[in-house]
């Protein structure tokens, strides 16, 4: 199985994108925000999903490890594909898909091309009190791709705030609230900021929230 490709961006295209490593040419399949973080002709790094199906082998490939674990959690959801966990992506980071499903706020997946109502409902509530996939299990993940300043700052930011969101949710949890309770406290609590929240702030809302 391949985990992760390394090399150069060849062409980054409508959907895909092709990566020389040692000159082999991948075709990986992206949402738009991972096309717009490649430049051709430059090194490129990609955490790369495979699906097998009977008369084809697709290679999915994404700036970080959450956001490849998210790819999987939204399929583990009846109804959605490939293409819909994409779109989802595409329009929310994953520290957002976790608030959403926090609050089983069903408009805000219904954002995304190809999720209509009923599929965005049956999103929110079937991922609702899960917490954030864990992903491969290896911090070498976390590392930052090989891309532009620019996209490498906003993949940074946004493994930051899922950070946030978790270490919130555990020290709530230390504290011998349930896991749901926790989850949902956070989003709301995250919802209250215009910026980024430090973790104590963060916190302190959250148990505001549990509270009224």
């Amino acid at each position: 199985m391949i985990g992760m490709l390394s090399g150069v961006c060849l062409m980054a295209g409508t959907g895909e994108a092709i990566l020389d490593c040692g000159g082999v040419g991948y075709l990986v399949q992206c949402g738009s925000k991972t096309l717009g973080r490649l430049q051709e002709g430059t090194p490129a790094r990609l955490h790369i999903e495979t699906i097998v199906r009977e008369q084809s082998i697709t290679l999915f490939g994404f700036a970080s490890e959450e956001s490849r674990a998210w790819f999987v959690r939204l399929q583990s959801v009846q109804g959605v594909g490939p293409k819909a966990a994409l779109a989802i992506l595409d329009i929310l980071s994953p520290g957002e898909i976790m608030s959403a499903a926090a609050l089983e706020d069903k408009t805000a997946f219904s954002r995304a091309s190809g999720v209509g109502p009923k599929l965005a409902t049956r999103i929110a509530i079937e991922l609702s009190g899960k917490p954030a996939p864990t992903g491969r299990g290896f911090q070498a993940a976390f590392t930052p791709p090989v891309t532009a300043a620019a996209g490498d700052a906003e993949r940074n930011e946004g493994l930051s705030d899922m950070l946030r969101r978790n270490d919130a949710v555990s020290a709530l949890e230390n504290l011998g609230i349930g896991q749901s309770e926790a989850l949902r406290a956070v989003a709301k609590a995250y919802a209250t900021f215009s910026e980024d929240p430090n973790l104590d702030d963060l916190i302190k809302v959250a148990l505001k929230e549990l509270g009224s």
